[in-house]
C-alpha cells in the first residue's frame, strides 16, 4: 500500500472556513428550539378519576343544584296555590275585591322571594351579607329603580285612599274603562270595547281621576231644541210627560225641565233626570226616546240648522 501525503492548504482558506463554522454555531445557539409535537389528549382525563372524586363533585355541585330546582318548582306551585286560596277565601267572606286581589298577589311574591333566599343559602351564599350589600347600595338601587319604586308607592297610595276600586268605570291618565285589578306596580283597565290596558300606578295617582261609578246614582242631562214658533208652556208640559214615562228614572229624586238658552235656529231646553248608575246608559237612551215621542205627539217641531238666503237684482233705486 502506498500512503499519500495530505495536500497543503492555504492559510487564508483555513481561516475563512473556521470563521464560517463559528458564525453557524452562533446562529444555531440564538434560534429557539422547535416546538414539541402536539399530543392528542382528551379534554377531560377520566382515567385518573376515582370514586371519591366523583362523590365529592356530586355532593358539591349536583345535590345543591337538584335542591335548588326542587325549591324553585315547589315555590311556583305553592305560590300559585296560596294566591288562589287567599283570593277565594277573602271573596267568600265578602271582603273587598280590590284588597283581596292585592293581598293574594303580595302573598305570591312573598313566597317567591323567600324561595330565592332559600336557593341562595343552598349554594352556601350567606343571605345576611346580602342585607349589608343592599344597604350599602341602597342609594344606587333607589336611583336605578326610582320609576319602579314610584309605581309601588303609588299603588300603596291607591289602596289607602281608594279613589276607585275593582269594577269602577274611571277616566284617568287619558284612559277610559273598567278597573280590572290593582297590582303592585300597575293597574289593568278594560275598555268598553274589551281592550286590556296596563297603566303604571304613578300616572294614575298623579293625574285627575274621574270615577263614573263612585256614587249609586247619576243624572242624565239631555239637550233638546224646539222651534221658535212652539208654545213655551206646551213644550214644558210635553217634556214633563216625557220624563214621567221613563221607567228607569229614580222617582224619589226631583227631575228638572230647564229652559236653557236661545239658539240660532231653536229655543234650547235641558231635561235632567236622576237614574241608577248601573243603568245610566240605557236610561239616558230611554229619556231621549220619550222626549222625541212626546214632542211628536204635541206636534212640536225639532228644527235643524238652516239659513235663509235673499237674492237682490241690481237695478235703479235698488
Amino acid at each position: 500500500m502506498i500512503a499519500t501525503a495530505p495536500t497543503a492548504q492555504n492559510p487564508d482558506q483555513i481561516a475563512q472556513a473556521a470563521q464560517a463554522a463559528a458564525e453557524k454555531a452562533a446562529v444555531a445557539s440564538l434560534s429557539p428550539p422547535p416546538p414539541p409535537a402536539p399530543e392528542n389528549k382528551p379534554l377531560i382525563d377520566i382515567s385518573n378519576l376515582d370514586y371519591n372524586t366523583i362523590v365529592h363533585a356530586a355532593e358539591q355541585y349536583g345535590i345543591p343544584t337538584v335542591k335548588a330546582l326542587l325549591i324553585f318548582l315547589a315555590a311556583i306551585i305553592i305560590s300559585s296555590w296560596a294566591s288562589r286560596t287567599i283570593r277565594k277565601a277573602l271573596l267568600r267572606t265578602k271582603f273587598d275585591i280590590t284588597l283581596s286581589k292585592f293581598l293574594a298577589n303580595a302573598a305570591r311574591w312573598g313566597i317567591l322571594i323567600f324561595a330565592l333566599l332559600a336557593i341562595l343559602s343552598v349554594f352556601g351564599i350567606q343571605t345576611a351579607s346580602f342585607a349589608v350589600v343592599i344597604g350599602a347600595m341602597g342609594l344606587a338601587i333607589g336611583l336605578a329603580f326610582q320609576g319602579t319604586l314610584s309605581n309601588f308607592a303609588s299603588g300603596i297610595m291607591l289602596l289607602v285612599f281608594r279613589p276607585f276600586k275593582v269594577g269602577d268605570v274611571v277616566n284617568a291618565a287619558g284612559v277610559f274603562g273598567k278597573v280590572d285589578e290593582i297590582e303592585l306596580f300597575f293597574t289593568t283597565i278594560d275598555t268598553l270595547d274589551n281592550r286590556r290596558l296596563i297603566v303604571p300606578n304613578t300616572k294614575l295617582f298623579g293625574d285627575t281621576i274621574e270615577n263614573f261609578t263612585y256614587h249609586t246614582k247619576r243624572r242624565a242631562d239631555i239637550n233638546v231644541g224646539v222651534a221658535y214658533g212652539a208654545d213655551i208652556d206646551e213644550t214644558r208640559r210635553a217634556l214633563e210627560r216625557a220624563v214621567q214615562r221613563v221607567e228607569k228614572r229614580l222617582k224619589d229624586d226631583d227631575h228638572m225641565v230647564w229652559l236653557d238658552s236661545f239658539g240660532d235656529s231653536a229655543i234650547n231646553w235641558q231635561v235632567r233626570v236622576w237614574v241608577p248608575t248601573a243603568d245610566w246608559a240605557p236610561a239616558r237612551q230611554e229619556v231621549i226616546q220619550r222626549i222625541k215621542e212626546s214632542l211628536d205627539d204635541a206636534k212640536i217641531t225639532i228644527p235643524f240648522p238652516q239659513r235663509d238666503v235673499y237674492l237682490f237684482r241690481p237695478g235703479k233705486g235698488g
